[in-house]
Formats: C-alpha cells, sequence, structure tokens
C-alpha cells in the first residue's frame, strides 16, 4: 500500500489515496498503520481524495485510536500540499469537505505555506456538544483530580475545551487532558488546550487531543483557543499561537470566521509491506 508522510509543525500524518485500499479501513487496520512500533506511526490518517457533490474535493480524517474526526487544522493543510505534490491542485484556491463541515484551502507558490478558511467558530454548547442548557459556554468551572479549572468551550466544526493556564506544560496536558477529554459533560468527547495569553496578539497552548493524545501542534485547536482569546477581549483578531511544535497565524473576519495559515514539510513517500497486516490486505 502506498502512502506519503507529512508533518505540519510536528503533528505528523499519513496520506492514504482511496485507490490503494482494497478493503475496508477498520478501526484495528488505522490504529496498526498509525503505531509507532508496529506501524508507520503518525497521529492521523487522511483518506483521500474522495468525491464531493459540494466541493472540489472529500477527505476522511482518522485518529490513531481508531476514531474518526470532524476537522483538523493541520490535516487539512497537508491535505491540500498533498494535493499540490499530486498537480491535483496549483495555487488556487479550492474547497474540501470533511465531517465538520466545507473548508477553503490555497497553497502558497513555494508549497510550503498553506492557509485554510477554517469557518466560523461557535461557543454555543448545543452545537460543540456540552451537556445542560443552552448557553455560550464561556469562563465556566470544572472540577478535575481534585481541582477546579476554568474553561471555555467551542465548535470549529470539531469539539474543543480551553482550559486557562497560567504556565501550560507538557506534563499539565498529559495530567488534566484524557480526564477531561472523556468528562462526561462532552458527550461527543473533546480536544483539550491549556491557555495563556501573553498580549494583545499573541497566546501560548499545550494540547491534548481527543483520539490521539499529546501532540505538538493543533490548527483546530490554535484556531479554538485563539477564537476564545478574541471573544474575551484579551486579543485582536489578528493572533500568533505558540505551540511546541512551532506558530499558526490566526485571523478572525466578519466575527469569529476564522483563517489559518502555517507550514507544511513532507517527509517521505513509501509501501507498506503486506505481512505488516498478517494477510489482512
Amino acid at each position: 500500500m502506498k502512502y506519503s508522510k507529512y508533518h505540519a509543525l510536528g503533528n505528523d500524518y499519513i496520506v492514504i489515496h482511496p485507490t490503494e485500499i482494497r478493503n475496508e479501513l477498520t478501526r484495528d487496520v488505522i490504529r496498526l498503520i498509525c503505531h509507532r512500533n508496529y506501524g508507520v506511526g503518525s497521529d492521523g490518517i487522511l483518506f483521500g481524495p474522495l468525491g464531493s457533490q459540494i466541493c472540489d474535493f472529500g477527505l476522511r480524517i482518522f485518529n490513531p485510536d481508531g476514531s474518526e474526526a470532524e476537522k483538523s487544522g493541520n490535516g487539512l493543510r497537508i491535505f491540500a500540499r498533498s494535493l499540490w505534490d499530486e498537480h491535483l491542485v496549483g495555487n488556487q484556491r479550492f474547497t474540501v469537505e470533511t465531517l465538520g463541515g466545507a473548508v477553503t484551502c490555497e497553497v502558497s507558490a513555494v508549497a510550503e505555506v498553506v492557509k485554510v478558511e477554517m469557518g466560523e467558530v461557535s461557543f454555543n454548547s448545543t452545537g460543540i456538544p456540552v451537556e445542560g442548557v443552552a448557553r455560550e459556554v464561556l469562563n465556566e468551572e470544572i472540577e478535575i483530580d481534585g481541582h477546579v479549572l476554568k474553561f471555555c468551550a467551542a465548535t470549529v466544526g470539531n469539539p474543543h475545551c480551553v482550559v486557562f493556564s497560567e504556565h501550560p506544560t507538557s506534563e499539565e496536558a498529559h495530567r488534566y487532558g484524557p480526564l477531561i477529554e472523556t468528562d462526561s459533560r462532552f458527550p461527543n468527547r473533546t480536544n483539550v488546550q491549556f491557555m495563556k495569553v501573553i498580549d494583545r496578539d499573541n497566546i501560548q497552548i499545550e494540547i491534548w487531543e481527543r483520539g490521539a493524545g499529546y501532540t505538538l501542534a493543533s490548527g483546530s485547536s490554535s484556531t479554538a483557543a485563539a477564537a476564545v482569546a478574541h471573544r474575551l477581549g484579551f486579543c485582536d483578531p489578528d493572533i500568533t499561537v505558540h505551540m511546541p511544535g512551532g506558530n499558526l497565524r490566526i485571523q478572525f473576519s466578519n466575527g469569529f470566521s476564522a483563517t489559518m495559515t502555517g507550514s507544511v514539510t513532507k517527509i517521505c513517500d513509501g509501501i507498506m509491506a503486506k505481512e505488516m497486516f498478517d494477510g489482512g490486505f
């Protein structure tokens, strides 16, 4: 099975074309491919391009635990770059359909920088979703492991919980992230960001990604955290998000319509050996 591998600020994905699959991409197969000891190893799989009735291309996004993600900002930038590498797009704008909605992408002339219009961010509990009465989920409290944390929730087509932190660290993400991800108030689980506002133009986050765990960078997490900082009046509409893997630029227009700009790096093309799957493919 042929594949291509890319990373976006250390968040790595495997791109698999549908023509390479003879059988279904089952949960077990996805977990095997993404496993860093027994498979190729990645933070997820981008399965496409697929046909779409509303966009130029369709895309399915799978987490390393085998679950399917509605949207991934880094994944979309990588997918856009892979289409450019395959000469399926040029430097013109094009659209991609995901489970979390349609997005517009644009690959720069040098290919390493990709812009994605992520859509409108919402803080409404029914759309995220978050249990309880319908409301904007802003400045609420959650008790985790004996500690009371203040958070906001948002959706960018997938759910996010933004937790305020004075000093975001990977240790904090590892300690609280999995507990918040699976908390009962988030019926579809949630991505978690631990955020510090640096100034009007900059924020810092550490990320626990739903279905993937700790990750060095995330486009949708950056978008959600920046939206919270802007919604609460801490930041202006043009925000640089600082993560362990690098920085992303998030810009808001017409309220909370978000555009993400960041780099993509190609790692390799490869072929998965049949024996990896024990005859399953």
